[in-house]
């Protein structure tokens, strides 16, 4: 998604869901009363980690009653982040950037760099946990987020806990590729898709946000309404997006400065993608077809979209984030050579004439 994964909604004070695509998900996944394991997913980020927090705070509510409550000392507990019976595993960078942190937490050092993988180490302590006794006859809560996270040896030392969990242990993890997992975790979970929301749905969530217009927004995230909500609070309104592909093909970057870096490379691999699409013939998927440039170069394409896939593996690099994203930004307007070569002759005349 744009910008990374954002921090979680959570429940609205009576115990509801604040995001309302979520409920149908929430209530299939309670109907899974055999599955002690459960795996959330979705192509898009549209709430998955909201949806396995609710989901554990209806397993600890102290009221079941399908919803979780939201009024009982448990439910208040689970949205604190201080219920006893509920571990919540993490990468390290995901609490940094949730705020996460206690005192003294070594991650609150500038000099600290904060993984992006779910250690070995983390799910040790998660396993030793879920073999305490639970505080509550209504069990233990565990939830991992997202299951990409989880490196190959902790997913390995996870997998008996899976198969035999302790007491009344619950798992609840969140994904975006189950396929991208192990086979064998793959096998020990029982899967819940979640859908993007219906555009109408979408649109009236992020009216009450306070983006009105935002139908470009939604087309470039993909349908979901969580990315496009960091959008426009980045400051790209449906306005600058439609006209973002033609200020790449020109190598202006300005549009793209001062934005998190995972966004600015979510939205050139779209940009690159419809690019892609037009010149083979096809329909652009995220940007409109009337402000798509034309006359884009395949193989330059594949080359720079190759460099923005590298940049992207290597996200944890500490990046000059200006130098990179005007470094993207003039590869890609290669691809364009007219559209680039343009930009730059009226560059040049703007400068003669302010001369």
């Amino acid at each position: 998604m744009a910008g990374g994964d954002p921090k979680p909604v959570g429940v609205a004070a009576e115990g509801t869901l604040s995001l309302p695509w979520l409920r149908e998900p929430l209530s299939q996944a309670l109907q899974q009363s055999r599955s002690h394991a459960l795996l959330l997913y979705a192509a898009q980020d549209i709430g998955q980690f909201d949806l396995a927090l609710t989901l554990a705070q209806a397993w600890l509510c102290e009221r079941p009653d399908q919803a979780p409550c939201g009024q009982c000392a448990a439910c208040r507990q689970v949205r604190q982040r201080t219920h006893p019976d509920l571990r919540i595993v993490v990468p390290e960078a995901l609490r940094v950037q949730f705020d996460w942190l206690v005192e003294d937490d070594p991650l609150s050092r500038a000099s600290a760099k904060p993984s992006r993988e779910i250690k070995i180490d983390q799910v040790r302590e998660a396993i030793e946990w879920t073999q305490r006794s639970a505080s509550s006859p209504r069990g233990r809560a565990l939830v991992m987020h997202p299951a990409e996270a989880i490196n190959p040896a902790a997913a390995n030392a996870l997998l008996k806990t899976l198969e035999e969990p302790p007491g009344q242990l619950r798992i609840a993890m969140t994904a975006s590729d189950p396929e991208h997992l192990l086979p064998t975790l793959r096998s020990r979970v029982q899967r819940v898709r979640v859908n993007v929301p219906p555009t109408a749905q979408a649109l009236a969530w992020l009216a009450a946000q306070g983006s009105a217009e935002a139908v470009r927004a939604l087309a470039v995230t993909g349908g979901s309404p969580l990315a496009a909500l960091a959008l426009h609070e980045a400051g790209l309104d449906d306005a600058a997006l439609d006209a973002l592909p033609r200020a790449v093909a020109g190598g202006d970057a300005q549009a793209l400065l001062g934005k998190p870096v995972a966004m600015v490379l979510d939205l050139l691999q779209r940009v690159a993608h419809d690019a892609m699409a037009i010149s083979a013939g096809a329909q652009p998927r995220f940007f409109d077809a009337a402000t798509m440039p034309i006359g884009a170069a395949m193989p330059a394409l594949t080359e720079w979209q190759r460099e923005l896939l590298r940049v992207a593996r290597d996200a944890e690099h500490p990046w000059h984030a200006p130098l990179l994203v005007e470094a993207l930004v003039t590869k890609g307007a290669r691809c364009w050579p007219v559209a680039s070569s343009t930009s730059q002759r009226s560059k040049g005349h703007s400068i003669h004439s302010a001369g």
